[in-house]
């Protein structure tokens, strides 16, 4: 993504595909003698564009093989996938996301790719992270991990300075469910009101403030990617009652629950803007200069650090009780089980899984790449035009990432528990929704 943060689930009801022609051109039955073209598919524009740098030398080293790559918006994406499913026509592969994984791999959509991988020697070593979320409850495995996305903090140099805090106190925040830690003395420095007053001071006013201490930290999707889940995770907290697989989601843990009533306080304090005030993107609401510091996603990193008139720093997700824990999602190639162009595909997907390709392809930051020595090569690509990625690769060497769990029935979770979100964090309902969201999250993993 992107590096996109878990994406909308649009997911709708596929059956199976239909005996119709394949996407692609050419040989059949795999032979990569004739001439075949491969399309491959992403919701992602960045990485279109990435990828396409890719396509030069694959076909340099694949004369009889072209490369076609289409991108399509994100909310159209999953529903041209499906109408493609249904009339044979998807293309050979396809970027695809964790939570989706399960839909498209019980209805038989996807190909299992054990026999491919073990018989091109393929190295899934290689890959720093993301692997094992793509392993279907069948043991096998679905997807090559393309990219990966975390969070990190970004903040106005020049409002901590004129604050009188230092980079290295943002570096080293710390928090805990009860008092908020470090990292809660440090929102409420960075607020100032309209009379200049800040959030630790007497006679703020946290009606009327100027500058936040740091951008809402409430968010409607259950995975809270780039908002509260860094802190509930920090604290000791799991998603599921497993990592995999999931039965249940732990909303109704002590925890969990401590964690989103502190962020709803962040608002009543004032040292957060009220859910829903700002429609604006996160480098835009850091941009207006009416936050301090917010948390972002990793595939924001460039873009955050191109703001004008400002200098932006970058500063690691707090650290807990469980130490520094971020959630993490990896995108990966999936191949269509009805391409007529098995080995051709196979040929491409392989190559965009190569350090050269990846590191090709990562250059311009705007994604992680999933192959731990060409995240190396972006670091030290994006260090020479002064934007620090080091955090990121802190989280990487650390074994800070904590990735997230494949599960099933993506879109019905998603439906059934993102309003539960949103009615606590608009105050519509007390914390007591997290036992409803528990039992229903239940019913809905395991088909009940």
């Amino acid at each position: 993504m992107k590096l996109k943060k878990l994406i909308p689930i649009v997911v709708v009801a596929l059956v199976l595909p239909l005996a119709a022609c394949s996407s692609s051109n050419g040989s059949s039955g795999g032979s990569t003698t004739a001439k075949s073209t491969v399309n491959w598919w992403t919701w992602d524009d960045k990485q279109a564009a990435a990828y396409q740098l890719c396509v030069p030398g694959f076909e340099k080293a694949n004369p009889n093989i072209t490369v076609k790559i289409t991108q399509y918006n994100v909310n159209d994406y999953f529903t041209k996938l499906t109408a493609g499913f249904v009339a044979g026509t998807a293309p050979d592969a396809f970027q695809n996301s964790v939570p989706i994984l399960g839909e498209y791999a019980s209805q038989k959509q996807i190909m299992p790719l054990d026999d491919l991988i073990k018989k091109s020697g393929f190295d899934l070593g290689k890959y720093n992270i993301g692997v094992s979320s793509w392993k279907y409850t069948d043991g096998k495995q679905y997807g090559l991990p393309l990219d990966w996305a975390s969070s990190a903090f970004y903040f106005n140099k020049d409002d901590l300075k004129k604050a009188g805090i230092s980079e290295d106190q943002t570096a080293n925040m710390t928090w805990n469910p009860d008092n908020g830690g470090t990292f809660d003395k440090i929102v409420a420095h960075l607020t100032v009101d309209k009379n200049g007053v800040r959030g630790d001071e007497p006679g703020f006013d946290k009606n009327n403030v100027a500058v936040y201490g740091v951008g809402s930290l409430a968010a409607p999707d259950f995975n809270g990617q780039t908002s509260w889940n860094s802190f509930a995770s920090s604290a000791g907290w799991q998603m599921g009652n497993k990592k995999a697989w999931p039965t249940k989601l732990n909303f109704d843990s002590p925890t969990f629950v401590k964690t989103v009533d502190y962020v709803r306080s962040l608002e009543a304090r004032g040292f957060a803007p009220k859910y829903g005030s700002f429609t604006m993107a996160d480098t835009e609401q850091l941009g207006s200069g009416k936050v301090a510091m917010i948390e972002g996603g990793s595939w924001e990193a460039t873009t955050f650090a191109k703001l004008p008139g400002m200098s932006i720093g970058i500063a690691p997700t707090v650290k807990g009780s469980n130490g520094r824990s971020v959630i993490s999602n990896s995108n990966a190639n999936n191949i269509w089980v009805g391409t007529k162009n098995v080995d051709s595909t196979w040929k491409w997907v392989t190559y965009m899984g190569t350090q050269t390709c990846q590191s090709l392809a990562g250059a311009s930051g705007s994604f992680f790449p999933s192959i731990s020595a060409s995240m190396v090569s972006v670091v030290n690509a994006q260090a020479k035009q002064g934007v620090d990625l080091s955090v990121f690769e802190n989280q990487l060497k650390n074994k800070e990432l904590n990735a997230s769990p494949p599960m099933a029935n993506g879109q019905k979770l998603t439906d059934t528990i993102q309003p539960m979100f949103e009615s606590f964090f608009s105050g519509e309902t007390s914390d007591a929704i997290f036992k409803q969201a528990t039992t229903q999250s239940g019913q809905i993993l395991t088909g009940k």
